[in-house]
């Protein structure tokens, strides 16, 4: 069962540059709720505290929101956030309204399990790269995971995980899947390090020392 997550809002009355570098300052964030057939744009404004631990959070980026205003609750995905440059400060998001009964397609983040316990995890010299850490899938609402699980407990070295041995939750599939098998990327891959070592024949270091010495030698006669 999807988790929603709800966070207050205001309607906001005044719009344009001036009106958001005021709202900015007394420590609201502004933003947008879009989308949803007939609905317009509303614009809207919320507590950049709540709106900054929010984001500190992998599900405001994937998960269905809801959106409170009043009671009036839309359920709606977060499309857009712009920060400052340097300030740790959330200047305006953009949320996209959806219907319960439409299909969605959301990027969710991977969550690696037992990696460290795995015989690739504990075999000496193994590198495990991480080819991808989060996927589009497509699903309705109420079957949006926050997250899917890579379970690399069985992860031995050589192995390859592919796009298509995720598991997936009930409802839920990969669209990528169906463009065909060279979209079937890898996810996980486990290899043998193998360390670039220089050989140095001793006496060919000596030769080549010999033979500097005596060019060195030559050329101070020829002065």
């Amino acid at each position: 069962m999807a988790k929603t997550h709800e966070l207050s809002v205001e309607l906001r009355k005044d719009e344009g540059k001036g009106a958001s570098r005021r709202l900015r300052r007394a420590g609201s964030v502004p933003a947008i709720v879009y989308g949803g057939g007939e609905l317009g744009p509303v614009s809207i404004q919320m507590a950049h505290k709540d709106v900054y631990m929010a984001a500190q959070n992998e599900w405001f980026y994937s998960s269905v929101l809801d959106l409170s205003l009043d009671g009036d609750v839309q359920k709606v995905l977060l499309r857009d956030m712009q920060r400052h440059p340097f300030k740790q400060q959330i200047l305006h998001l953009d949320f996209l309204r959806i219907n319960e009964n439409e299909e969605i397609r959301v990027r969710v983040p991977l969550h690696f399990l037992n990696q460290d316990t795995s015989p690739a995890g504990k075999a000496s010299g193994v590198i495990i790269m991480h080819e991808v850490t989060e996927v589009e899938v497509a699903c309705l609402p109420k079957d949006l995971p926050e997250y899917i699980e890579v379970d690399l407990a069985d992860l031995k070295v050589d192995d390859i995980i592919h796009l298509s041995s995720l598991k997936l939750p009930a409802g839920t599939e990969i669209p990528e899947l169906k463009l065909g098998k060279e979209h079937d990327i890898t996810v996980v891959s486990a290899k043998l390090g193998r360390e670039e070592v220089d050989v140095v024949d001793e006496d060919a270091a000596e030769g080549a020392e010999a033979e500097a010495e005596k060019k060195e030698a030559d050329g101070d006669d020829d002065k």
